[in-house]
């Protein structure tokens, strides 16, 4: 028994194969998947394939990476949203800084406003997490730093989990002073990610959680396809192999940690 705790349900690439999706998940042994939302209209497609399917919950929250289509406060009806029973965290939500807008020919103040904009937004959805007693879903990508300093002042009252994590070990133990987690995709099974196996090793089992990120990432042996749900128990068995764990002790584990961390997927 696994848990995918990160996947986009909502996206084009399940269109009308939900039913078939969740049943493969099902027979592979993954019972709960958690969809997660990336701005106000995902997050509603979210919560609503959540409250369609016992095993499916549901996260709501505004990527970084749509900052610019997102307004200058957050919707209040990200407030309904989080009250709904199948919502189980805040997220996903962060920064990533690996498209300024100096990249595609603007200026270099332009990338501080679009990095203050960030901030702003990642600071709303952990009041909102604080609010609703929720913990959030962590996105960052060049952008490490910055991340636990705007973390930082609420990590007493909301925990973390930085998804899809590929950083160093000495950025997971970083992390773990925060009493926060990670989780890792089907990324750890790529021939060219010997760091994030670095990471993988100093991480407790006590200490990570599963995720596929689909429809991205998918792991071996079906990396270049679309990911699913599914492909967990693909990145499961090759995790434990490198922890040197059965995958029942990898099933336990990782299954009482998102329980602890998402407290209605129980």
């Amino acid at each position: 028994m696994f848990y995918d705790t990160h996947a986009h349900l909502d996206f084009p690439d399940f269109k009308d194969q939900l039913e078939t999706i969740v049943q493969r998940a099902a027979s592979s042994g993954v019972t709960r998947i958690i969809t997660i939302g990336t701005t106000l209209e995902s997050s509603r497609r979210a919560v609503e394939i959540a409250e369609k399917f016992p095993d499916i919950f549901a996260a709501v929250g505004w990527h970084p990476s749509y900052v610019s289509s997102a307004p200058d406060e957050i919707p209040t009806e990200f407030h309904k949203l989080a009250s709904r029973e199948k919502v189980v965290a805040i997220g996903e939500t962060g920064l990533d800084y690996s498209r300024p807008p100096s990249k595609s020919g603007q200026s270099a103040e332009d990338d501080e406003i679009y990095k203050t904009r960030q901030k702003k937004l990642f600071e709303q959805q952990l009041e909102l997490a604080r609010e609703f007693k929720l913990n959030v879903i962590v996105h960052q990508r060049d952008s490490f730093e910055d991340t636990l300093a705007v973390l930082e002042p609420y990590a007493s009252a909301v925990r973390a989990v930085f998804h899809c994590f590929s950083g160093t070990p000495e950025e997971r133990s970083r992390i773990s002073e925060f009493n926060a987690l990670v989780s890792y995709t089907g990324i750890v099974t790529f021939k060219n990610a010997a760091g994030v196996r670095e990471s993988l090793k100093a991480t407790p089992l006590s200490g990570l959680m599963l995720e596929t990120d689909c429809p991205f990432l998918a792991p071996a042996p079906h990396r270049g396809q679309r990911c699913e749900p599914a492909y967990v128990a693909d990145t499961a068995r090759f995790i434990a192999e490198q922890k040197g764990c059965s995958l029942e002790e990898l099933s336990e584990k990782t299954c009482q940690t998102a329980q602890r961390f998402f407290p209605k997927l129980s």
